[in-house]
């Protein structure tokens, strides 16, 4: 039987994906389950388990190759194991093991979720083409990967990119990493929030106090929405040309649902950039929305675990 296809899982603090993947990035089986984040780690592996327990009872799971997990971080690929920081019932999880266990002997990769989704991009959205990549999420939080030399590098532990926690102001906030003035403790949504909120921003009639709210007004003119953008779009900016100077990419691909708020994000990120990237070899660097939407991380999970997958047939192009 032709084994042409890739089980991945995409974890995070909200859902439990699955799903059975084709060398041309079309899902083919999917199914999903709520991630019982503040319960014990046994019960949220029980949702595991019923995740891939739906993949192996579908008639297309003897073509599986390989299985590939992108996971809300840190994780350690070397030991296979996760302690994702909004599931605090998993510390040093052995996820790697446990899966394997249920998938009757398939070879499975772990990746942070940041790479997972690097990987996604890389194959089918915004940085395909390109050999040296940052893509990020900024969303609750702000993670990332990197394509180097036209190859996925996640690095010894699965972790490499993690830009959201660069320091950009050595004097900032305390960040809950332990560092000050991270990127994250700036340009995550719930940040760019608070922000706005101290600059003097209300929610509007529908009571939206997230940063999609903050995006909204930031649209219609609100000095302090807009504010409060221009700041996180610095942060990014000092992060990005930091990798940029250190790595050498020439593309920045950012997703997520800070990522979504459009020209209120991007027109102040690509002009922040042009203060900071200034050498040379980085002047020429672009920002530009992520493409593969919400399905991302469970694309790059199975991209991580068969990278030849993704020269099997020509890609779907994801429009946008």
């Amino acid at each position: 039987m032709q084994k042409d296809l890739v089980a991945a899982l995409d974890i995070g603090g909200t859902k439990i994906a699955g799903a059975l993947v084709d060398g041309r990035g079309r899902i083919v089986h999917r199914t999903q389950r709520p991630t019982p984040a503040q319960e014990g780690g046994e019960t949220v592996m029980a949702a595991v388990r019923e995740v891939v327990d739906g993949l192996a009872h579908s008639p297309l799971w003897e073509r599986a190759r390989a299985f590939g997990i992108g996971s809300a971080g840190p994780v350690d690929a070397g030991e296979g194991t996760v302690s994702p920081v909004n599931i605090p019932g998993w510390r040093r999880f052995p996820l790697v093991g446990r899966v394997e266990e249920l998938t009757g002997g398939l070879p499975v990769t772990l990746v942070g979720d940041g790479v997972a989704i690097t990987a996604a991009e890389h194959w089918l959205g915004a940085a395909h083409g390109h050999d040296n990549a940052l893509c990020m999420v900024v969303s609750t939080g702000v993670g990332g990967g990197l394509v180097l030399n036209g190859a996925l590098h996640p690095g010894p532990t699965g972790n490499a990119g993690h830009i959201g926690h660069i320091s950009v102001d050595l004097d900032g906030d305390a960040c809950p990493c332990g560092g000050r003035g991270c990127v994250e403790r700036i340009a995550s949504g719930p940040n760019i929030a608070a922000r706005a909120l101290d600059l003097g921003w209300r929610p509007g009639p529908d009571g939206d106090d997230t940063a999609a709210g903050v995006a909204e007004a930031a649209r219609a003119g609100d000095p302090a929405a807009l504010a409060s953008f221009a700041r996180a779009a610095r942060a990014l900016a000092a992060g990005i040309a930091a990798t940029a100077t250190l790595v050498e990419i020439d593309i920045a691909v950012i997703g997520g649902g800070v990522g979504k708020a459009g020209d209120v994000l991007f027109d102040p990120l690509r002009a922040a950039l042009a203060d900071y990237a200034t050498l040379s070899f980085v002047r020429n660097l672009t920002v530009v929305p992520a493409r593969t939407g919400t399905d991302a991380g469970l694309l790059g999970a199975a991209a991580a675990a068969a990278p030849d997958i993704t020269r099997d047939d020509p890609p779907v192009r994801i429009a946008g």
